[in-house]
């Protein structure tokens, strides 16, 4: 075999598998979501011809009763819950992780483990547990009823807390691994030079750790923000009705409530503000390197 077909051949086996993967399950059915986005819905709730974009329009808030906030007031719940759930598991697995990382190398393989375990069972069942949790009568509805937070014999399920509650639980993994990865392969002779330039803790943090970890924090943000902002699972079982995000409005139009085009239009918006949060990202992440490259 001549060395440049034995190339293209090698080439072909080693990113055949994964070409295929992407076009079947993510490339086709965003392009069956884009051509049904602009198909007429039909009486049962069906996509048919002709084509039009009276499901965007819809998206935007207009109906045949005038316009509503509505579906902003849902995308904007679905960015902010998205979004506190980021910052919340980073706050909580930064520390973890460095912990877990400290500790003698034995015990980190048990540590991380304990991280990963809840994450084996079934999401529903995590969410019917924080169902138990915040209910009317727990020792967290007490605590809220104690501190004029609730009114009596109130719970704190169905609520946006008890999202939020639940979305950390869940995405919490995916953000202690990748800033675990980081810490582990800590080079302390640069931290160990801030010191000798007599920095402060905040600035021996800030120049000598912080930078070294952007790309595992950088990874748990997306691994974090991405499925928190379209979650279905978690509000639909522990947000009530006042709590509905994205994901289970777009849920809606293909079950209980089916109209095919908006629900393929919504889903086009998802993916819009997907792709707009890793551009914006790996941005961020570009400058934040080329700073701290200058100021090293």
């Amino acid at each position: 075999m001549p060395p440049l077909l034995r190339k293209a051949f090698g080439v072909t086996l080693t990113i055949g598998p994964g070409v295929v993967w992407i076009t079947l399950f993510l490339f086709l059915p965003a392009l069956l979501m884009g051509v049904l986005a602009f198909m007429s819905n039909s009486p049962y709730g069906q996509p048919t011809l002709p084509f039009t974009t009276s499901a965007f329009d819809q998206v935007a808030g207009y109906n045949f009763l005038g316009w509503s906030p509505g579906n902003f007031e849902v995308i904007g719940r679905s960015l902010l819950q998205a979004f506190y759930t980021t910052i919340a598991t980073g706050l909580i697995a930064y520390p973890l992780a460095f912990f877990i990382a400290s500790v003698r190398e034995r015990w980190r393989a048990a540590l991380l483990l304990l991280v990963i375990i809840p994450s084996w069972t079934n999401q529903v069942v995590r969410a019917y547990a924080w169902m138990q949790l915040l209910a009317p009568g727990t020792p967290l509805a007490h605590l809220a009823i104690a501190l004029h937070l609730l009114p009596e014999h109130m719970g704190l399920y169905p609520s946006n807390f008890a999202v939020f509650m639940g979305l950390i639980y869940n995405y919490l993994p995916y953000m202690v691994l990748p800033i675990y990865a980081s810490a582990e392969k800590l080079d302390w002779r640069l931290v160990d030079a801030t010191r000798d330039l007599y920095a402060n803790r905040w600035a021996e943090f800030w120049h000598g750790v912080f930078p070294q970890t952007v790309p595992g924090l950088l990874a748990g943000v997306i691994l974090v923000a991405i499925p928190a902002f379209g979650a279905y699972i978690v509000p639909e079982l522990l947000g009530g009705n006042r709590s509905t995000m994205l994901g289970n409005l777009i849920a809606l139009q293909f079950s209980s409530m089916p109209n095919w085009p908006f629900g393929a239009a919504l889903s086009l918006v998802m993916l819009a503000f997907t792709f707009i949060g890793l551009i914006i990202f790996r941005r961020m992440t570009r400058r934040l390197n080329a700073g701290e490259a200058n100021l090293l």
